[in-house]
């Protein structure tokens, strides 16, 4: 070989993503999620409605008032949480575990010792009551009460005879004040109204303004259907939302935004090595492509969130099941919700057949 002969260049192998984007392997590689169009929005209709007629009942009820139910940390007040003497070691036989009757009945006795605070005693029918550990705690939650109230009540419980001995020194009292929860309420807000615009912000620079409206309204998508399912638990089993809620949803919001960005990625790796094909041809190809490893991501990170929600109590087993169904949602929408309204929307840039 001479000084002036040149050396060709060999041509630049794809990457292991964009060749799965291409040509899609695995069991879903011949899915054509827009054979389903039609039925998969639909089913996401069918859960936005819902999930508004949730709030709609809620806002109608007059124990509510609100969207959701508010727990303690956003409307304020005072919990008392209690636990059977029994508990430690645990477990409490069958007879001794509390029940709401029992317990409602006698907190309607209590009577208010004359009081020296200024501050009028709630009637004890406006309780909030949430059995713990299989009836060995209770939870009561109240508007603001009074060291002496808040005694008061424990003290009608602990010598009740129809209820067991209690571990009065593991007995728990917190209060916030209504300033305090208006305070979470509105920073909560806050933080989510800034998680959708950093996402909008983020997905315009790295795809195009189509993208990250579509990314939003598969964002607020997720939120309203998951703050739907609360609020119908709120409904028909009293749970109420404090900052573990707003946790939840800021966490699934990041969840959601990366399966919606690593779709993006596909569709648009697609458009570069498959021009020839229509749009929705494109966007079917990136889904399968995606359909596995999507999947595969949200079982393996539910699993876990599973394990918690079956095994914890109180707000913590709510947080677990507010992120379990929010990932599912969250997978969903990534999916199926905004790459097909992408194919909707995008113009086709697939030459035409003369």
């Amino acid at each position: 070989m001479t000084s002036s002969e040149t050396v060709p260049t060999p041509p630049a192998i794809p990457s292991a993503p964009a060749l799965e984007a291409a040509n899609p392997q695995g069991a879903f590689a011949r899915f054509q999620a827009s054979r389903y169009r039609r039925m998969l929005l639909l089913l996401s209709a069918v859960m936005v409605a819902v999930s508004l007629l949730g709030f709609l009942v809620n806002g109608r009820d007059p124990q509510i008032g609100a969207p959701l139910r508010a727990g303690l940390d956003f409307r304020g007040g005072t919990s008392i949480q209690l636990e059977l003497a029994c508990h430690d070691p645990g477990p409490c036989a069958a007879s001794e575990r509390l029940q709401l009757p029992a317990v409602r009945s006698v907190l309607a006795d209590l009577q208010w010792s004359p009081a020296e605070d200024r501050q009028p005693a709630p009637a004890p029918s406006s309780f909030s009551l949430q059995l713990l550990d299989n009836g060995e705690g209770l939870l009561l939650r109240s508007t603001a009460l009074t060291v002496a109230q808040a005694q008061a009540i424990e003290e009608q419980l602990a010598t009740a005879e129809s209820i067991a001995p209690l571990q009065r020194e593991r007995t728990q009292v917190d209060t916030i004040g209504p300033s305090l929860g208006a305070q979470l309420l509105q920073s909560a807000l806050l933080a989510l109204t800034a998680a959708f615009a950093g996402v909008a912000v983020y997905i315009a620079i790295r795809f195009s303004p189509i993208n990250a409206v579509l990314a939003l309204g598969a964002l607020v998508h997720d939120v309203v259907i998951v703050a739907g399912l609360f609020a119908w638990l709120g409904q028909l089993l009293d749970v109420e939302v404090g900052s573990l809620f707003a946790v939840a949803l800021l966490t699934l919001a990041g969840y959601s935004v990366n399966d919606t960005v690593v779709v993006f990625d596909r569709i648009r790796e697609t458009d570069r090595l498959q021009p020839h094909l229509g749009i929705i041809a494109r966007i079917d190809r990136s889904i399968a492509a995606s359909l596995v490893r999507s999947l595969n991501t949200s079982i393996t990170t539910e699993l876990p969130i599973l394990a918690l929600a079956l095994f914890s109590g109180g707000e913590l087993r709510w947080f677990a099941v507010a992120l379990a169904f929010g990932i599912g949602v969250g997978t969903y929408s990534s999916l199926f919700v905004a790459p097909l309204l992408l194919g909707l929307l995008k113009k086709d840039t697939a030459p035409s057949r003369s």
